[in-house]
C-alpha cells in the first residue's frame, strides 16, 4: 500500500524536475543579443567608439532600487566623460584633416576654398559699401547682399556634398555629438521611471529571483566590457607613447622642426586624453562590481522570501494531512455508511481549504475582485437556474391565482390533489382525470415550482370546485322514452338542486368580476340512439371531492324510480 501512494509522488517529482530542467535551457530563449551600432563606411563618427555609453543606458533602465539608480548615475557619468574625451580627440585629428591631391574630394575641397574666400571678400564689400550714403551705394549694397546669400547658399551645399562623400569629419562629429547629448536626456527619464518588482506571492518572488540572475549577469558582462577597453586603450596608449619618445629627427630644417613640434604637442594631447579615458573605464569596471553587490544582496533577500513561501506551503500541506489522519480515525468505528458520506464531505472540506490557502501563497489575493464576483455570479446563475425560476414560481402558485393545498389542479397532464406547496417543489397526490372515476392511485406526484413561470397548469375558479359530470341509462325497447327521460330529468334536477344554486352563486360572482358571461347550472338530459334501442344522457354539475358519491346517489333514485311498480322494466 505504502508503495503504490509512493508511485505518484515519484511521477510528480519526476515531471516537476524535467519542468525544471526545461526551464534552465530555455532561459535565454526571450533575451535579444545586443549588437553594436556601427555608422556607415568611411564615416569618421564611426571612429568614436560609444559602445561602453550604450551599454550603461541599457543597464540603467534595468535599475530599480534608489542604490542601484545611483549606480547607474555614475556608470552614466564616466561613460559619457569617456566619449566626450573620444569625441575631443577625433575632433583635433578632423581638425588638421586634408583632402587627398586629385580626385572628387580635392575638387569639392578647393570649390569650398573659394567660395568662402569669396564670401569674405563680398562680406568685406558689404561693410564698404554700407558706410557710404549715397544713393547709388545703397543700390549696389543691396544687390551685394543678394549675392552674398547666394554664395552662402552655394557653399551650404557644396559643404553638404563634402561631407557625404567623407572630406568634412569635423561636421560629422558635430552632428554624432549633437545626437549623443539627444540620447543622453533619453536615459536620464528612464532612470526616473524604474520601480521594483513586487515580490509579496511566491509566483513573484521566483520570477524576481530568476530576473535578478539575469541581471547580474548581464551586469558582470558590463564589468567585463569596461574593463577589457580599458585594457584596450591602455595599449593603445603605450604603443602612441613609444611613438612619441622618438622626438623630432636631428638634421632638419626649421620648418620640419616645428611641425614636429606640433606633431608632439597633438600625441600629447592625445595621450592625456587617453589616461583620463583608461581612469574612466577602471572606475566604471568598479561601479558595475558594486551595482553586482547590490543584486546579490537582493536575490539574498528575496530567495529568504521565497523560502519562506516553500515553508508555508509544507505547512499547509502538513496540516491538511495531520486532519485527513484525524477525519479518518474519528469514523473509523462507525458505519460503513457514515464513513462514506461524512468522512469523505470533511477530508474534500479540508483539501478545498488546504488548495485555497495554497493558491492564496501562490498568486495572491485577486486584484480584480468584482470581475471575479460577477463571473461567480453568473456561473452560479446559469448553474442554479432551475432553483431559481422555482423558487419565483413558487411566488406565483401562493399569489392571487395559484393554487392552494386541497385544490385539486392538473399540472403538466397529471390531476390530483394539492398535498404540499412548498418553496421549490409542489405534491400532488394523483388521481384519474376528469372523465375518469377520479379515486386516488395512491402515489404522490412532486413538480418543481418552475411549471407556473413556464409551462401551465388547471385549476378550478371558485372555492367550491365545481365541475360537469354525466352518466347514461339505458332504456328497453317499449315504453315512452321522452316520458321516462323527463322524470329522470326532474328527479336529477331535484337531487343536485342545491349544489347547481351554490354553483350558480359562485359563477356569477366570479362573472362580475372578470366580465364573463353567466350560465346555467341546470342539468340537462338527452336521448341517444343505441345499438340495443336508446339510452338517456344526463349532465349535472357537482363539487369535484364529492363526484363519485352524487353519481352512485343518482344511479341509485334513478333505479329505483325505473322499478317502480307502474313502471316499465329498465337496465341501467
Amino acid at each position: 500500500m505504502k508503495r503504490r501512494n509512493t508511485v505518484p509522488a515519484a511521477i510528480l517529482a519526476a515531471l516537476l524536475l524535467a519542468c525544471l530542467i526545461a526551464v534552465y535551457v530555455t532561459r535565454e530563449s526571450g533575451k535579444a543579443v545586443g549588437v553594436p551600432q556601427k555608422g556607415p563606411t568611411g564615416d569618421p563618427a564611426a571612429s568614436v567608439d560609444s559602445q561602453l555609453l550604450a551599454t550603461a543606458n541599457q543597464m540603467a533602465a534595468l535599475a530599480e532600487t534608489a542604490d542601484e539608480q545611483n549606480a547607474a548615475r555614475e556608470a552614466l557619468r564616466l561613460t559619457d566623460h569617456e566619449v566626450d574625451q573620444n569625441f575631443a580627440t577625433a575632433l583635433r585629428q578632423a581638425a588638421a584633416y586634408r583632402p587627398p591631391a586629385t580626385g572628387p574630394l580635392h575638387d569639392l575641397s578647393e570649390r569650398v576654398d573659394r567660395m568662402k574666400f569669396q564670401i569674405a571678400v563680398e562680406q568685406s564689400r558689404i561693410a564698404e559699401l554700407a558706410k557710404q550714403p549715397s544713393s547709388n551705394a545703397a543700390t549696389q549694397l543691396d544687390v551685394a547682399k543678394a549675392q552674398l546669400a547666394l554664395d552662402q547658399d552655394d557653399l551650404e551645399d557644396a559643404q553638404q556634398d563634402l561631407a557625404r562623400q567623407g572630406g568634412d569629419p569635423h561636421s560629422a562629429l558635430e552632428r554624432a555629438m549633437k545626437d549623443r547629448e539627444a540620447a543622453g536626456h533619453e536615459s536620464a527619464q528612464a532612470l526616473k521611471g524604474s520601480s521594483p518588482r513586487p515580490t509579496a506571492t511566491l509566483f513573484e518572488q521566483t520570477r524576481a529571483w530568476f530576473s535578478l540572475g539575469s541581471l547580474d549577469q548581464e551586469i558582470l558582462a558590463a564589468q567585463k566590457e569596461a574593463a577589457d577597453k580599458a585594457k584596450s586603450l591602455s595599449d593603445r596608449h603605450n604603443q602612441l607613447e613609444r611613438q612619441s619618445d622618438s622626438g623630432t629627427q636631428a638634421g632638419a630644417n626649421t620648418a620640419d622642426q616645428i611641425a614636429g613640434l606640433r606633431r608632439l604637442s597633438e600625441q600629447r594631447k592625445t595621450l592625456a586624453e587617453l589616461d583620463q579615458r583608461i581612469q574612466d573605464c577602471q572606475q566604471l569596471a568598479g561601479v558595475y562590481q558594486g551595482w553586482s553587490g547590490l543584486i546579490e544582496a537582493r536575490r539574498r533577500a528575496v530567495l529568504h522570501w521565497l523560502l519562506g513561501s516553500l515553508a508555508e506551503i509544507l505547512a499547509i500541506l502538513l496540516a491538511a494531512m495531520l486532519a485527513i489522519i484525524a477525519i479518518r480515525r474519528l469514523f473509523h468505528k462507525e458505519t460503513r455508511k457514515r464513513l462514506h458520506q461524512a468522512q469523505l464531505m470533511a477530508i474534500v472540506a479540508v483539501q478545498i481549504v488546504a488548495l485555497g490557502l495554497i493558491l492564496l501563497v501562490l498568486f495572491g489575493p485577486p486584484n480584480q475582485l468584482s470581475t471575479i464576483i460577477g463571473l461567480a455570479t453568473a456561473g452560479l446563475t446559469v448553474v442554479l437556474r432551475d432553483f431559481i425560476v422555482a423558487f419565483f414560481g413558487w411566488f406565483t402558485l401562493i399569489g392571487k391565482n395559484g393554487i392552494r393545498v386541497g385544490d385539486w389542479v392538473e399540472i403538466n397532464g397529471v390531476s390530483g390533489e394539492v398535498i404540499q406547496l412548498g418553496v421549490l417543489k409542489t405534491v400532488l397526490l394523483e388521481s384519474g382525470n376528469w372523465t375518469e372515476t377520479g379515486h386516488p392511485t395512491g402515489r404522490q406526484v412532486t413538480f418543481s415550482n418552475s411549471f407556473a413561470m413556464e409551462g401551465h397548469y388547471f385549476n378550478f375558479s371558485t372555492a367550491g370546485q365545481w365541475l360537469w359530470d354525466e352518466l347514461e341509462v339505458a332504456l328497453p325497447a317499449g315504453g315512452d322514452p321522452y316520458g321516462m327521460a323527463e322524470e329522470i330529468r326532474k328527479l336529477v334536477e331535484r337531487e343536485t338542486d342545491p349544489d347547481a344554486a351554490q354553483a350558480t352563486e359562485d359563477w356569477e360572482r366570479v362573472t362580475k368580476r372578470y366580465g364573463a358571461r353567466s350560465f346555467s347550472a341546470k342539468p340537462s338530459v338527452s336521448l341517444r340512439p343505441t345499438g340495443s334501442g336508446l339510452s338517456v344522457v344526463v349532465r349535472y354539475i357537482t363539487r369535484a371531492p364529492q363526484r363519485n358519491a352524487m353519481k352512485s346517489k343518482l344511479f341509485q333514485v334513478i333505479v329505483d324510480l325505473m322499478h317502480k311498480p307502474s313502471g316499465t322494466e329498465a337496465r341501467a
